[in-house]
């Protein structure tokens, strides 16, 4: 059974209830946007899509747009300095980068987008499994940077060929046949995805619900518990989907 709010791994009683991630279990990175052209002519990331975590954009500086392919659609949202911009799960996205574009970016579900929630948008053939998925997408953490550089732009070009094909094509079949190839591929890792649910987001909201029951009954007692944290990104400049991420590590 998955630990829950209010008791530790093996399922006693914990002394210090509650969850110590960032509120609500989001994962929180900076990210400065590729800049690298495409054929389109176009400076930007790669273009891809969340299964089960929503994703906000708090724009901290520079100029661009992101464009989100869904059932109902093309739209291009812009994006300058003070923009929030956030979509759910089963939206494709593209970043622009128009101008030295810079971003914090907020994930629900912290640990789910590290752990694979996101499939890039590969021609079909590359989607019929997970190891030919992989082969086409994994960058090296030990590889040169130059080497990783070239694996970030080649999959970003690649993941262009099926993103133009998605939104030239006619009826809403070859988009439902992508949402059906990209959970084919995840299915594998579903178990790992729920544990860590369990433990972030579920662990928070009935954090919450705890505290409320505790407040009805006139216990206080979780109050004299409060703690502060504050962590330096655990790595700088990782090669992202969209570009350059400083990343935190996370409590969860």
């Amino acid at each position: 059974m998955s630990p829950r709010a209010g008791t530790d791994a093996q399922g006693g009683a914990d002394a210090r209830p509650g969850f110590a991630g960032l509120p609500g279990a989001v994962a929180v990175s900076h990210l400065s946007v590729y800049d690298w052209p495409a054929a389109d002519g176009v400076c930007g990331g790669t273009p891809h899509m969340h299964l089960t975590c929503s994703e906000a954009y708090v724009v901290t500086g520079g100029r661009g747009a992101v464009q989100t392919l869904t059932a109902a659609g093309y739209e291009v949202t812009p994006l300058a300095p003070g923009t929030v911009a956030w979509f759910t799960p089963g939206t494709i996205h593209r970043l622009v980068n128009e101008d030295d574009l810079r971003i914090t970016v907020l994930m629900q579900n912290n640990g789910l987008p590290e752990a694979g929630d996101a499939v890039l948008t590969l021609p079909p053939w590359y989607l019929t499994d997970p190891e030919t998925y992989a082969s086409a997408t994994v960058i090296p953490a030990d590889a040169p940077e130059a080497e990783r550089e070239r694996i970030a732009r080649a999959r970003r070009d690649l993941a262009l060929e099926g993103y133009r094909a998605l939104r030239e094509a006619e009826g809403p079949e070859p988009l439902a046949a992508f949402h059906r190839a990209a959970a084919a591929l995840v299915r594998p890792r579903l178990a790992d995805w729920r544990e860590r649910w369990h433990r972030g987001a579920e662990a928070a909201a009935a954090a919450t619900g705890e505290q409320l029951d505790r407040l009805e009954r006139g216990d206080t007692s979780h109050l004299a518990d409060a703690a502060v944290r504050a962590e330096q990104p655990s790595a700088y400049g990782r090669f992202g989907m969209c570009g350059r991420l400083d990343v935190y590590d996370g409590t969860v």
